[in-house]
């Protein structure tokens, strides 16, 4: 008696991977109708940061990742891609090219940075070729989906019917420009003393690196709460939290100062101009 034949293979949607005990399956509706996302980043471990966060927004799904332009040119453009939340730092082009390279091919899709890029030419650059939101590293789980839901809800106005009125046309934009109540500042941090701290961090790493400075090149631009509290007359406490706050978002660096004596040694913080090329100005 020969063999049953083989059951024929559909060619198309493949079927959803059975799940543990009690899990609950995406019927394929929602699936279809999720904003396909594709990560661009050559780390590995930001790209799985970046994969865990966008599966915990709803309405979004990680398409694929890849962790090079031109890797990035080729996915866009075989389609099934919404949304690239790109790097500007690749290792075989920048972020920017990838940018003009997709415009030039007519592709549309929409592209958030996801960089530690700082540089403010780097950012007109950015915009100027269509990108909708920025996004510093490092991030938290928080500030992508905001990202996100500024998106979805940018999404959704272009579904709407066309605008014909001034306003309706403001609020189109409106939905991806970020507010004073919605900078995804930390409770106790404001805008302002924020930006008058990290001026006295910059203006202290300027001022070494121009006159005399320390002879150890870590110590350049170095300066204690203490220092920076008196400057700008806030307290040491207080200040000491803002510069805590600029050491987690990747934009100051901490370190010990020792004195020469017996006490512990007191904590000192450095302006980072840019973590991707972590170098003072130059020092001749």
């Amino acid at each position: 008696m020969p063999p049953p034949a083989p059951r024929p293979v559909r060619v198309g949607r493949c079927a959803a991977p059975r799940g543990r005990a009690g899990s609950v399956p995406v019927p394929a509706s929602e699936s279809e109708n999720r904003i396909r996302v594709l990560i661009v980043e050559d780390e590995p471990a930001a790209a799985e940061a970046l994969a865990l966060h966008v599966g915990r927004v709803p309405g979004y799904g990680v398409a694929g990742h890849v962790g090079t332009g031109a890797d990035a040119l080729r996915r866009v453009v075989a389609g099934g891609v919404d949304l690239v939340l790109l790097d500007i730092y690749l290792p075989d082009m920048s972020g920017l090219e990838v940018l003009r390279r997709l415009r030039a091919a007519g592709m549309t899709v929409d592209v958030i940075a996801t960089t530690r890029a700082r540089d403010l030419s780097v950012v007109q650059a950015a915009v100027s070729f269509g990108v909708t939101q920025y996004l510093v590293k490092p991030f938290t789980s928080a500030a992508v989906r905001q990202k996100l839901d500024r998106h979805a809800a940018y999404r959704a106005s272009l579904a709407a019917p066309l605008p014909v009125a001034q306003g309706e046309i403001d609020n189109l934009f409106g939905a991806l420009r970020e507010t004073a109540e919605s900078a995804g500042l930390p409770k106790g941090i404001s805008r302002e003393s924020l930006q008058s701290v990290v001026a006295s961090l910059r203006t202290a790493l300027e001022h070494d690196a121009r006159g005399a400075h320390p002879e150890d090149e870590d110590e350049v631009g170095a300066r204690s709460a203490a220092e920076i509290a008196r400057e700008l007359g806030m307290s040491r406490v207080t200040t000491r939290r803002y510069l805590e706050y600029l050491v987690d978002a990747g934009l100051a660096r901490r370190q010990a100062r020792y004195g020469g004596g017996t006490g512990r040694p007191e904590l000192e913080y450095r302006y980072l101009p840019d973590p991707h090329h972590n170098r003072p100005p130059d020092l001749r």
